[in-house]
């Protein structure tokens, strides 16, 4: 999945309902909200409930700085 893909637009959290941030280094979805990663397979987001992964906030933070940096990045 790229962070072009018509898809992200329109997939939400199983949980809050709200939108998912692409982590392409990691192939997985996150929701900043609720602390959750969701992982992509085989091309594919896993978005039910219970394949959701609770981040520790260290790792919250990690991913909030990576998800800003690639901002930056973007034209």
């Amino acid at each position: 999945m790229n962070p072009d893909d018509p898809l992200l637009k329109i997939l939400a959290c199983p949980l809050d309902k709200g939108p998912l941030a692409l982590l392409p280094d990691d192939d997985a979805l996150y929701n900043p909200r609720l602390h959750r990663r969701y992982p992509i397979v085989d091309g594919i987001p896993q978005l039910l409930p219970a394949s959701g992964e609770q981040v520790s906030e260290d790792e919250h933070e990690r991913i909030l700085k990576r998800m800003e940096q690639a901002r930056r990045v973007l034209p």
